[in-house]
């Protein structure tokens, strides 16, 4: 498989795998903002884990923007949405399909 290949399945998969535990919790909760804030701090490892996330996708934004315009692409939209949508497992590798 070619590495655009690869890259492609991997936000495919970046997309699928995250939602497999979100969307079982959404239908439990509902759009409930503040059970969602209320689980993301319930303790410091997860504390963590959403930082480490949040950076993440800051870096990503940050990097594929100015690499965009480095090599004179069109702006990273669709890897900007999925950063926002899915998160990093789907935006990184959606840039890296597209670049």
């Amino acid at each position: 498989m070619s590495m655009p290949g690869v890259y492609l399945l991997l936000a495919i998969l970046g997309a699928v795998v995250p939602y497999l535990a979100f969307v079982p919790w959404l239908g439990e909760h509902g759009l409930n903002l503040a059970r969602l804030w209320q689980e993301i701090a319930a303790s410091r490892l997860s504390t963590f884990a959403w930082l480490d996330v949040v950076l993440s996708v800051v870096t990503i934004l940050v990097w594929s923007t100015a690499e965009s315009r480095r090599l004179h692409m069109p702006p990273p939209c669709l890897p900007v949405l999925a950063c926002f949508l899915v998160g990093a497992s789907c935006g990184l590798p959606l840039f890296l399909y597209q670049r």
